[in-house]
């Protein structure tokens, strides 16, 4: 039993590094390569397709069950949010600014794939569930703690969350896509699976760190904060079996990439690299806590 937990950590955990290791390596040999195609192709089609073929054509999720765990997302980056803000404060940075790395996670790249290997159709389409909250957050809690300026227009043009209201809108009336449908969307999704993966290790080939030490500690209490406060939840709400492994997982994840994007366009360079610096930082020592979490999550809510 217990080398078989080994086995099935190696079969989750191996493609998914492997897949970030030929995009950092791809982006060290082509430093100049530009990846705006990989993010429009999964920003406009990908990640739709994706959030459909897990929602809308999923036959293990219903409508309860993803206003649940959407609930329970909100609840703990509010969890993360109060930690962040006395984080920030502590270590003397911007505790607006600077508090996206540290409250919403990369359930998106490295979240939904785990998730899939770990737990099948039935774990991904409560992952995709979660993910889809975190980024309604980035298109309008993220863009406010960047810009410190609240906008809906952002979110109104996105393209992913018209997406979430149709599949959230056929989950409801429980309404079942076509054939077609579900196989074009399954193959889209499990392209852009492989995409994103790929784009995230061509980014970390390409972010710098800067103010290592302070940027070390939000790294560490973002990987540390995430297992405790899931583990809360989990327990506080009874959560069982794969639903309470894939919050685990999705929880335990780094910062997100699209941190430091939304940071990009609407903060001042100096928070910028900061964000930078932590999504770099996180996501390298991740690559020592992701398998601790994958195996915590199989051995305790399997």
């Amino acid at each position: 039993m217990q080398l078989g937990i080994y086995f099935k950590l190696f079969e989750v955990i191996f493609p998914v590094f492997l897949v970030i290791g030929i995009g950092y390596w791809f982006g060290k040999k082509n430093p100049n390569f530009k990846s705006d195609i990989i993010t429009n192709f999964a920003g406009k089609i990908g990640v739709p397709a994706l959030l459909f073929y897990s929602l809308a054509a999923s036959n293990t999720l219903d409508f309860s069950t993803f206003i649940q765990f959407g609930l329970l997302t909100f609840i703990f980056v509010g969890c993360f949010s109060v930690l962040g803000i006395i984080v920030l404060k502590l270590l003397k940075r911007d505790q607006v600014t600077e508090l996206g790395p540290l409250i919403l996670p990369n359930t998106g790249n490295l979240g939904l794939p785990i998730c899939l290997f770990a737990y099948g159709d039935k774990g991904f389409s409560i992952a995709s569930s979660i993910a889809a909250v975190i980024m309604l957050l980035h298109f309008t809690l993220g863009i406010f703690i960047a810009s410190k300026k609240f906008s809906l227009r952002p979110l109104i043009e996105s393209i992913p969350m018209h997406a979430l209201l149709i599949s959230g809108f056929m989950l409801y009336f429980n309404i079942k896509p076509p054939i077609f449908l579900i196989n074009t969307t399954m193959l889209l999704s499990y392209s852009t699976i492989f995409l994103i993966l790929a784009s995230l290790g061509i980014a970390l080939s390409n972010l710098k760190t800067k103010n290592f030490k302070s940027n070390l500690v939000i790294s560490i209490v973002r990987l540390i904060s995430g297992p405790v406060i899931a583990l809360f939840i989990i327990y506080s709400f009874s959560l069982k079996s794969y639903e309470a492994g894939v919050l685990f997982i999705c929880a335990s994840m780094p910062s997100a990439i699209l941190n430091f994007l939304l940071a990009k366009m609407y903060s001042k360079k100096i928070h910028s690299d900061n964000i930078a610096s932590v999504i770099v930082i996180s996501t390298t020592l991740s690559f020592l806590t992701i398998p601790l979490v994958v195996f915590y999550a199989l051995r305790y809510f399997n």
